[in-house]
């Protein structure tokens, strides 16, 4: 359910976060405020992070920003890859799982790709910054402007350059998500963050790592707040609604900044 007023939430044993978006700016670090921030929260509850990005973004944007106790790493869990995969800490980061995509399924989502941009008449930007299609195993992400256009172009101006895609193409990326759910029924198929589409297998998605959450930390759904930037229809957020768990829409990381205040009152 989406709750509008925070100060009538109920207690939560755990709190899950996007992460790009709603943690950190688009691909970039999360800044130390927010840091500070997690480190009080988690000295309070568990935190789940659940993101579209890779696990080694989830260390360059999320953890390396962090500095808390191995203690508190135990009550961290990191699912990359909108839950394709699941990482807990145990004397070092450990993959509790993996549901990456065959052979096969690659090469049938890069060609449906091709496809639905012949069939739109899509003009890629002049100039992109690295992959823009990139393999992350258990998940096939296209990134409109390149993955790795912050690293690139700097924080400043490749955040600038995604916000301007987004604001000119969000009905683009929206009717390339639609076709390709369309030629791909059997996969799954999420618009996710600022300028990039997240193709994983059937079912998997943020709802389900929701109810992963639910069966390997015995933690309820109705004892969980989710907080997300995408929760819209075709989002990459918006599977957790499905759920029923509890959340609230942010702006960016400064809306859930105010949130963790809230909730370390």
């Amino acid at each position: 359910m989406q709750i509008s007023n925070i100060s009538e939430l109920k207690p939560k044993k755990l709190i899950v976060f996007d992460l790009d978006g709603t943690l950190a700016p688009t691909k970039a670090p999360m800044d130390e405020q927010m840091g500070r921030l997690i480190h009080k929260l988690l000295q309070a509850k568990k935190v789940a992070v659940i993101g579209g990005g890779k696990y080694g973004i989830f260390k360059e944007q999320f953890l390396q920003q962090l500095k808390v106790s191995k203690e508190q790493l135990g009550k961290l869990f990191l699912f990359p890859a909108s839950s394709t995969s699941f990482y807990k800490y145990n004397k070092g980061w450990k993959n509790i799982y993996a549901h990456n995509l065959s052979k096969a399924e690659k090469i049938k989502i890069k060609k449906t790709f091709q496809r639905v941009f012949l069939e739109i008449g899509y003009k890629r930007p002049e100039k992109t910054y690295g992959k823009v299609i990139e393999d992350r195993g258990t998940q096939i992400t296209f990134s409109a402007v390149g993955q790795d256009v912050v690293k690139i172009l700097g924080k400043n101006k490749g955040v600038a350059l995604k916000v301007k895609w987004k604001k000119e193409n969000t009905a683009l990326k929206m009717k390339i998500t639609k076709l390709m759910t369309k030629y791909l029924p059997d996969l799954e198929i999420h618009a996710a963050g600022f300028t990039s589409i997240d193709v994983t297998k059937k079912g998997i998605d943020k709802g389900y790592g929701l109810r992963q959450i639910e069966k390997y930390l015995k933690v309820k759904i109705k004892d969980m707040l989710f907080i997300g930037d995408a929760i819209f229809p075709g989002g990459n957020d918006y599977a957790i609604v499905k759920t029923g768990v509890d959340y609230i829409k942010v702006a960016g990381p400064k809306d859930t900044q105010s949130i963790i205040r809230h909730l370390l009152k």
